[in-house]
């Protein structure tokens, strides 16, 4: 059973407590039961569902607009331990209606309550085939049209791609020259092309989409024009923690795996647990983990706090845990011997889950440089 003794931080109060039992239940009960990795679409659809009818995107999409940083880390952890599916649907409902639960929009209000109760699915429409990490060099255009926007343009990578019932779509409106010229918008699905379907090692819907002639009414835009970039960082502000946080819920799950393997595994007629080089693996994972939840739930309880802006302890938290759930991950394989290369074998899914998380909502080569620009600043 994996330690929830980390609940007795001072980083949380009764609600938070109260909360992660609530989702624990939750996920206990129906977490792997709607979860099929051959089937992404149909599981993320179902995973978003059930947890809609049983209350828990409350905190991915607050009825008051008041993200609970905290809990949406603790969901993730959660989540994430039991089903890497579940932790992308409930992430997604999250970030794919962050920006409007901050700025708001008031055409996409209906929307909301959907991605809420688990009607719809939401997405956060940002990297393009030539704009990744770099958000400044963003193509997809967005040009007035009397009281109108027309937007053209490709994004890519983007999850929940063609199953979503609406995107936050950023484009560059021209106020300004590099980032200081993008503005955000509300798009309903159905004005959005999918123009392929992207399969990866773990898979998660995702898609490249085209923006033909797509034209919606300046009521859709988030934020003031120009403000998109502002837009974009400030969502990321609140998130980014929580891919920490699902770093550190499928690390969690590796250590206990490792844990299980190494007590029940005989090696030389003696416990595996018994060899000294696997105490030392179990050691570093055990300690990868607590400063993993260290760092994640800091920068969830400072950005809880109201501290403005959480930048530099986001990154620490993401950078942090998603590299070290790759090594937990690794030494898990590692001690699972064969099993740990067999496909679809805990570990073996252990290790694809966990790559990706290295890389989206910025990569570790971007949050060490946002933590080195941070330093030179203070």
């Amino acid at each position: 059973m994996t330690d929830r003794s980390f609940l007795d931080w001072p980083f949380f109060e009764a609600k938070h407590r109260a909360w992660a039992d609530e989702v624990e239940a939750w996920a206990a009960a129906h977490a792997a039961r709607l979860t099929d990795e051959h089937d992404a679409d149909g599981s993320t659809r179902a995973l978003a569902a059930a947890m809609g009818e049983a209350g828990l995107l409350r905190a991915a999409c607050p009825a008051d607009g008041k993200l609970d940083v905290r809990m949406l880390c603790l969901a993730r952890d959660i989540l994430a331990r039991h089903s890497g599916l579940a932790d992308f649907a409930f992430a997604m409902q999250g970030l794919g209606t962050g920006a409007i639960t901050l700025f708001g929009c008031e055409p996409a209000r209906d929307f909301l309550a959907d991605v809420r109760a688990g009607r719809a699915l939401a997405a956060f429409a940002l990297s393009e085939p030539e704009a990744g990490s770099d958000v400044a060099a963003l193509a997809t255009t967005a040009t007035r049209d009397g009281a109108d926007w027309v937007l053209n343009g490709e994004k890519t990578w983007i999850s929940n791609g063609g199953i979503a019932g609406g995107y936050v779509v950023f484009a560059r409106s021209g106020e300004a020259p590099g980032a200081k010229g993008l503005t955000a918008f509300w798009v309903p699905g159905g004005l959005v092309r999918v123009v392929e379907r992207i399969e990866v090692s773990a898979p998660h819907p995702l898609a490249r989409l085209a923006f033909d002639d797509v034209r919606i009414p300046d009521s859709h835009r988030i934020g003031a024009a120009g403000d998109g970039f502002k837009v974009a960082m400030a969502t990321l502000d609140v998130f980014r923690a929580t891919v920490g946080a699902a770093a550190l819920g499928f690390a969690r799950r590796g250590l206990d795996l490792t844990v299980e393997r190494a007590t029940s595994r005989k090696l030389f007629g003696a416990p595996l647990f018994d060899q000294q080089m696997t105490q030392g693996a179990i050691a570093d994972s055990a300690v990868e983990v607590d400063a993993s939840a260290l760092l994640v739930y800091r920068a969830a309880w400072l950005k809880d706090q109201g501290t403005p802006r959480v930048s530099r302890e986001a990154s620490m938290a993401k950078l942090h845990a998603t590299e070290a759930a790759f090594r937990i991950a690794d030494r898990c394989a590692q001690l699972h011997g064969g099993l740990g290369v067999v496909r679809d074998a805990a570990p073996e899914v252990l290790t694809r889950e966990v790559r990706a998380l290295r890389v989206y909502e910025g990569a570790s080569e971007i949050q060490r440089i946002v933590i080195a620009r941070a330093e030179t600043a203070r």
